[in-house]
């Protein structure tokens, strides 16, 4: 068996028993069913969530909320690290105290501040979610090129590649690890902080369904949106592994990491 499968197995075996455990500490009576519900009653309400288009609807929204954030955040942050890596120019040794202390500013306080400028609406959401995930992408963009092995370049250079060339075909192969550490990590943030901004301020998606329920006290669907918000995570993730090991198989591992 493959380290990789084993894994695999691993990760599968744990869910179970943490799942086991949960069932069995509910029907014993462990847990106080009105604050824990047993694990099989959840899946059961959420089974019947499923039937309803409220949550399917509300589902849709809330993943496309965050897949345009979070296409935002790359599209803005991997140029922003290409420029402060100092690979285009120096621009770094102004913009980079400056984004330093942008970076440090907390994306719920902000929240408030897009609301003023911005209004409740979907662009609020799509800025406070690009906000939180351009850091990760960027910084890891540039962590990638201020620590590129200079013997790599010096070859390159000497086989008379411009700077183009030199760029597309060792440059980017070269950070592409540590590119996509930044964007598992800002794929993750972007759902998770969606879900924080729709509690805030909204009148749709899955954090805006998550609190309507606290409102109402209703644990069970309050358990079973929080399973799908989990899933969807986990759907995320999986996608962003799948895209990195078909542009980097060999340089990274199948836990992404370095």
């Amino acid at each position: 068996m493959s380290s990789k499968k084993g894994d695999t197995i691993y990760k599968f075996l744990i869910i179970f028993i943490f799942i086991s455990i949960w069932q069995i500490c509910s029907s014993l009576g462990i847990f106080d069913n009105q604050f824990i519900p047993s694990f099989s009653s959840i899946m059961t309400t959420l089974w019947d969530m499923l039937h309803s288009q409220n949550l399917i609807l509300n589902t849709g929204i809330s993943v496309q909320r965050a897949l345009l954030g979070f296409v935002v955040s790359i599209v803005i942050g991997i140029p922003l690290g290409f420029l402060l890596g100092g690979w285009f120019s120096k621009i770094d040794l102004v913009a980079e105290p400056v984004i330093e202390i942008f970076s440090q500013f907390n994306p719920f306080l902000l929240f408030h501040i897009f609301l003023l400028i911005l209004g409740i609406g979907e662009s609020t959401k799509v800025v406070i979610i690009a906000w939180t995930c351009i850091w990760p992408i960027m910084f890891n963009t540039v962590y990638g090129i201020r620590n590129m092995d200079s013997l790599i370049l010096k070859e390159a250079r000497s086989f008379g590649l411009g700077r183009w060339k030199l760029f597309h075909k060792v440059v980017l192969p070269s950070i592409l690890p540590s590119i996509f550490v930044g964007l598992r990590i800002s794929a993750g943030y972007s759902f998770y902080m969606l879900i924080a901004a729709e509690m805030m301020g909204a009148s749709s998606g899955l954090g805006w369904l998550l609190l309507s329920y606290q409102q109402t006290y209703d644990i069970k669907r309050i358990f079973a949106t929080a399973v799908v918000i989990a899933f969807l995570g986990l759907i995320m993730d999986i996608l962003m592994k799948f895209i990195q090991n078909r542009f980097v198989p060999n340089r990274i591992n199948a836990d992404g990491n370095l």
